[in-house]
């Protein structure tokens, strides 16, 4: 059996605490796309992590994780993770890196952080990880995989050739110095002595796992509207962000996937420029993001103040439908106790219009949130674990939830523990 956990919305719907949870049923966890630009908040027995790199089931002693071929592979942000972890307590986890998975190259964040700067008041709100070069030059076909850092000569021969070009865009573009093959080269060369025993072909790591009845997790990152087709284009990222992407990013077939988790969150939250109809703002979004998360509601990689707003139904639907929802997982619902009301967004005013469909990004930018108010529980939540046991209110909010959207929602977190959880 093959299952997905995605996100519906922007990203930072809460997928860490999930996948990790699922992962205790489940014999491969594999990330699927994206690199060290986003991260997945972790409570557990050990601590409280933020992973970018490594797959939520890395504190499941039982699981094997993969990095899969669809990975914007950072080695240098992957090695000082694993490494964190292990000091903290954490058993080794059990890791194999996809052989075709690609690599971030030094170049790429030196690209992402001059062209930003560049772009001045007009950029794409980057974490400067590397991300949009490292998948611009997969697909010119001058990225480097993992397996070419086992063949050396052939290995320093292309990279001489890339740098090439790169060196003229940072001489005559950005006016920055020029990068030698020796350095780039031999920073490779510790980066394949670190990961040497983790390589392998995942593709028949997967497949044999499925002929012996074996169940795997596919781990997505960020969310729907961050989909480079279907999302905010072009505030997105740079892989997909869908489900239907896990079959490419790991390397199972699409029917396989049965199981589609599509994690949202009881209010909304983002980081990074874009539309965002439901935003607040001012001491209103101050109050939200403090008592949002576990923490409050900051990012896990940038550790910026995320943007906050009341519930989407109207992009959040649109997500679910994207990834093809079997399981919707509502998450933070214990953050909206302190409200005598809750705000909701059940439509999109544009020109006049009302419109309950998603806009594409052009129509999104001149759209108002048409709110609907509910009703308040007005009670701390946490520690609850019937559904039953919820106030009437909050059952309320969680059910007009799911009519809006239009899908089941099968768990709702009401902390950030693994055990936080209420099964429906």
């Amino acid at each position: 059996m093959v299952k997905a956990v995605v996100g519906a919305n922007w990203g930072d719907e809460g997928k860490g605490k999930i996948t990790d949870m699922l992962a205790g049923d489940c014999d491969i966890v594999v990330r699927f796309q994206g690199g060290a630009n986003a991260g997945h908040t972790i409570k557990n027995q050990y601590g409280k992590f933020a992973l970018h790199t490594l797959p939520s089931g890395s504190f499941n002693e039982n699981v094997i994780n993969v990095i899969g071929n669809g990975v914007a592979l950072d080695v240098k942000k992957l090695l000082a993770e694993y490494n964190e972890v292990v000091s903290r307590g954490v058993p080794k986890p059990k890791l194999v890196i996809s052989e075709r998975a690609q690599m971030v190259m030094p170049y790429h964040v030196l690209f992402d952080t001059y062209e930003e700067e560049r772009l001045a008041g007009k950029s794409f709100g980057s974490t400067k990880s590397g991300i949009a070069p490292f998948y611009s030059d997969k697909y010119a076909k001058i990225g480097f995989q993992v397996a070419e850092l086992f063949h050396e000569k052939e290995l320093r021969e292309k990279l001489a050739r890339v740098l090439e070009v790169k060196n003229v865009l940072l001489k005559n573009l950005y006016h920055k110095p020029e990068i030698s093959v020796d350095e780039v080269f031999n920073e490779m060369m510790t980066w394949r002595d670190g990961i040497r025993d983790m390589v392998g072909n995942t593709h028949v790591l997967l497949r044999d796992a499925q002929k012996a009845g074996k169940t795997i997790l596919l781990e997505g990152q960020l969310g729907s509207l961050k989909d480079p087709d279907h999302g905010i284009y072009p505030m997105v990222t740079s892989s997909s962000t869908l489900a239907g992407f896990g079959t490419i990013g790991a390397g199972v077939a699409p029917y396989n996937i049965t199981e589609i988790y599509t994690v949202i969150k009881a209010y909304s939250s983002a980081v990074g420029a874009g539309a965002f109809v439901s935003e607040i703002f001012g001491q209103e979004a101050d109050l939200l993001r403090n008592h949002g998360g576990d923490g409050g509601e900051y990012g896990a990689t940038t550790g910026r103040p995320r943007r906050m707003g009341w519930f989407d139904c109207v992009a959040t639907r649109y997500g679910c439908e994207l990834q093809g929802t079997t399981h919707a997982v509502l998450t933070v619902i214990d953050a909206l106790g302190y409200l005598d009301e809750i705000p909701v967004c059940v439509g999109y005013e544009i020109d006049g219009k009302v419109t309950t469909e998603f806009p594409v990004t052009a129509d999104l930018e001149r759209a108002k949130p048409v709110l609907k108010v509910l009703k308040g529980w007005k009670c701390d939540i946490s520690g609850i674990r019937k559904y039953e046991d919820l106030p009437k209110e909050c059952r309320e909010y969680i059910e007009f939830v799911e009519k809006e959207i239009g899908f089941p929602i099968k768990m709702v977190s009401n902390g950030p523990a693994r055990e936080d959880i209420i099964l429906r």
